[in-house]
């Protein structure tokens, strides 16, 4: 653990910075959220899962890249996979070649559930945060949210690897 001497504080500009942008994210994703439950029934999470399914060829992912892509541990992913097997939006089935692997596929229903959910979801982030940005505004987020993704993707991906072993 580093010693207090050491740690390099926030500047008053640098903290203030970090609340409003820690509360923008908190609310931003809880009016998203809301939205979600309110007007098509399921969480940001679910509705994560099956649009990249549906954006997908095939509309079929391997449960480890679904998880990569979703940003999300491989047991909270096959957890949301058995609740969306239980809405009939996804079926899962092992992959042929590898025992420890397996397929998550979009179902007709599923796909008809994101569709319907598409509209509301896309007017939600429009209204919160693209019709109060400037087209300058919006091309720096942007940039700044790609730099700190780039700055996290690896040490994500390498500590959720470390703490769920193999491969789905």
């Amino acid at each position: 653990m580093k010693d207090m001497s050491d740690t390099r504080w926030l500047s008053d500009d640098e903290r203030h910075v970090w609340r409003a942008f820690s509360a923008a994210v908190d609310l931003l994703r809880g009016h998203v959220e809301g939205q979600l439950q309110r007007e098509a029934g399921m969480p940001y999470t679910y509705y994560e899962v099956l649009v990249n399914l549906s954006e997908t060829p095939g509309h079929t992912l391997r449960m480890s890249e679904l998880a990569e892509r979703c940003r999300s541990s491989r047991s909270r992913l096959s957890h949301a996979i058995a609740r969306l097997e239980e809405s009939g939006w996804v079926w899962r089935r092992s992959c042929p070649t590898d025992k420890r692997g397996a397929f998550a596929s979009l179902t007709p229903q599923g796909f008809a559930a994101i569709k319907a959910a598409a509209p509301g979801h896309v007017e939600a982030v429009r209204e919160v945060l693209f019709d109060v940005l400037t087209p300058d505004q919006v091309r720096a987020l942007g940039e700044i949210s790609a730099a700190i993704r780039d700055k996290l993707t690896p040490r994500c991906a390498a500590a959720m690897a470390e703490m769920e072993g193999p491969d789905d």
